[in-house]
Parts: structure tokens; sequence; C-alpha cells
């Protein structure tokens, strides 16, 4: 999410290329590697997000993959980045948008009819629409769930009100994800805690959500299959025990 440094006298393409050589540097010195989405944070408005396309489609071979949409769902509807997503498309960006956090179901609607969205950016108040439960179900979109963003900003008062179990049970593509770490004091390995601790998940249904994470990935077939071995391998040599 560029625009904050931007308004800080940061270049675009100087906090490209800055976070573009941390990635480097991890797959280098760790094995870890990843693809960028670039937050084409709705508060800006529709011109700065085509901007800011503009500026990092550069950079599209060199790690930055998609494009997503955050900031104030109420106040900058989907419908008004048609526009700068479809252009993203035609670029060849994977499409990600926050829908069903603040706003409602039909928040989540206009993000995957309008703009295309591959993925949903929380898309928890799907709860609130049978005829969207199934439509996601069916379509096998993505939720990237962030609970304990979730309660920390509001959306639930309570973790026993939050409906991760309920979005599992109607058969939505639900992942696990810490939201930003920096400012909700989370990761994904304590996401998965809070899952045992507060909602009695098991070891088996925390090793599906891992699976649904490498398939709702960006990488290419093979990648996942690769990725999915690693895991699988992970899961037998850790707690083979606990899986059967």
């Amino acid at each position: 999410s560029p625009f904050d440094f931007v308004e800080n006298g940061i270049s675009v393409e100087e906090i490209t290329e800055a976070t573009l050589s941390g990635v480097r540097k991890a797959e280098y010195q760790f094995g870890i590697r990843c693809g960028l989405i670039v937050d084409l944070v709705r508060d800006y408005g529709g011109e700065t997000a085509i901007d800011r396309l503009d500026q990092v489609s550069d950079y599209q071979n060199e790690g930055i993959i998609g494009v997503g949409l955050g900031g104030s769902e109420r106040e900058y509807p989907p419908e008004l980045f048609e526009d700068v997503f479809l252009a993203a498309k035609e670029r060849g960006f994977h499409l990600v948008a926050h829908a069903g956090e603040v706003c409602g179901p039909e928040s989540i609607w206009t993000a995957v009819n309008v703009l295309g969205a591959e993925r949903i950016g929380h898309g928890v108040r799907a709860i609130e629409d049978s005829e969207l439960v199934r439509f996601l179900m069916l379509r096998k979109i993505p939720l990237e769930v962030c609970i304990t963003s979730n309660i920390r900003t509001g959306i639930f008062p309570v973790f026993q009100d939050h409906p991760i179990a309920t979005l599992i049970e109607n058969g939505l593509f639900v992942t696990i994800n810490s939201d930003d770490p920096s400012m909700f004091a989370t990761t994904i390995t304590d996401e998965f805690l809070l899952l045992n601790d507060r909602f009695s998940f098991g070891l088996p249904s925390i090793k599906k959500l891992t699976e649904n994470a490498v398939e709702a990935s960006f990488l290419d077939e093979m990648e996942k299959e690769t990725l999915q071995r690693r895991v699988d391998q992970f899961w037998q040599e850790s707690y083979s025990d606990s899986l059967t």
C-alpha cells in the first residue's frame, strides 16, 4: 500500500523497489517466496488508483502479481473502481477486493460481479445472505477471513459472535489470515491457535484450512502441487498421530 509513503515524500518507485528487494532477500535467506498485491486504497479515489496502477505495472514481471482494494467500504463502494480493475485485468494482474467487512452482502456481490474479484478480503458478512452463500460456495471464491482483525475493528463485539465456524459449515472456501500484523498484533500462527482455543477447531480442520490457502494462492498449478506436497509432508511428519 504505497499511498501513505507517497504522502510522506517517498515515491511509488522507491517503496516498490524497496519492498521487492525485501522479497528477494527473504527468498535467498529463508526460501520464502511471495508475490505482492498492491492495495489501491479506496479513500484516494479512482483517478489516483489508475495512476498507482500505471506506476506499478512496470514491476509486473518482478514480483507484483495483483491489485487489491482496501479502505472505507461504506464511503467508496466497489463500483467506483470498475475501470481501474478492468484495466488491471487487461494487464494480467490478479484481482482482490475487501468486501463484506463493514458493509453487508451487497458489497460482496458488487466486488465479484462488477470488479471481477477472484478473492474477497474478509467477506464474513456473506453469512447474512443465503443466496450469496450458495453463490460463493458454487463458485468456490476464497474468503480471506481475519478473526482478530474483525474483533478489534468492532465488526463483531466478541469472539463468540464471529461466524467463522458457520461459514465453514456452509461450505464456503475459507482461508485464515492475519490482516496487518503490525496493526492487530497477530500472526497466522496466532490465528490458528485462536481457532483451537476459542472455536475448538482440531488439527484436521486446521490442516484443511492450510490446504485451502495453497489452493487459493495465485501460484500456477505445478507450483501449487509442489507446495501442497511440502505441506502434506510437514503434517505427516509432525502430527500424523493426531490426524487419524
